[in-house]
């Protein structure tokens, strides 16, 4: 049995979010979500939140803490692309997707660290892609925010590591979601090809690694980049 935390998912209305959310439920957990619209699973507490406004995060764990208690485990999950080649991308491409999914991160992060570093246990779980690790053609952006998590949760585990708390990054491939469903049948299937388990995962076998991270059992790994790809990445 794993203890009862009180869990914050950021970008948690949909998507991986959504079924992160709803592992957590499931296993007994205090669960809030914090969405720019729509709302999490039946069970969560939704709160509105902006992951690029400091004073927004503040207000949302706010709400979560008086609710639920402070927040034991955080999931950095809110993210966004704006793809595009290289020579065509603006600075306001890259800098909008950079301070959505890093500077996100860092906020959310810092904001919860306050709290756990009180209760000397916490769980920082960030949300990357193999992407991050691997590269992709048109996402200079999107790669560089989420190979930037790896930096963060190794440098957050260095400095409190000691205090009971771990930081550990989760690296997602292909998921099936809207966003993939809307790929041509063609593209899906090149995709495929080039996964060696063949198929794209389920928001379901992310949410569960996720959860495993942030139960009692894993308390001795901090640092760490697990892959969720079928092997899309290995040894990236």
């Amino acid at each position: 049995m794993t203890t009862p935390r009180t869990v914050l998912i950021t970008g948690g209305n949909r998507g991986i979010g959504f079924a992160i959310a709803q592992e957590f439920l499931a296993q007994g957990h205090r669960v809030a979500v914090t969405a720019r619209s729509g709302s999490g699973p039946e069970g969560a507490l939704t709160v509105r939140a902006d992951v690029t406004d400091a004073a927004a995060i503040d207000a949302a764990f706010t709400e979560v803490e008086q609710q639920l208690g402070p927040v034991e485990v955080v999931v950095a999950n809110a993210g966004i692309t704006r793809d595009m080649l290289l020579m065509r991308m603006s600075e306001d491409d890259f800098d909008t997707v950079v301070d959505t999914n890093l500077g996100g991160s860092f906020r959310v992060v810092k904001r919860a660290s306050k709290g756990m570093l009180k209760a000397r246990f916490g769980r920082v779980i960030l949300v990357s892609s193999v992407v991050g690790l691997l590269g992709g053609a048109g996402q200079v952006n999107y790669s560089s925010s989420k190979a930037g998590l790896v930096g963060m949760a190794r440098s957050i585990t260095r400095e409190l590591g000691a205090r009971g708390i771990t930081a550990n990054v989760v690296a997602p491939g292909f998921i099936e979601t809207d966003m993939t469903a809307e790929l041509p049948e063609a593209q899906q299937a090149e995709y495929k090809k080039s996964i060696p388990a063949g198929r794209f995962a389920s928001p379901e076998e992310v949410a569960k690694v996720i959860a495993w991270l942030a139960s009692d059992d894993a308390g001795y790994i901090s640092g760490a980049v697990i892959p969720v790809d079928g092997g899309l990445g290995m040894g990236h």
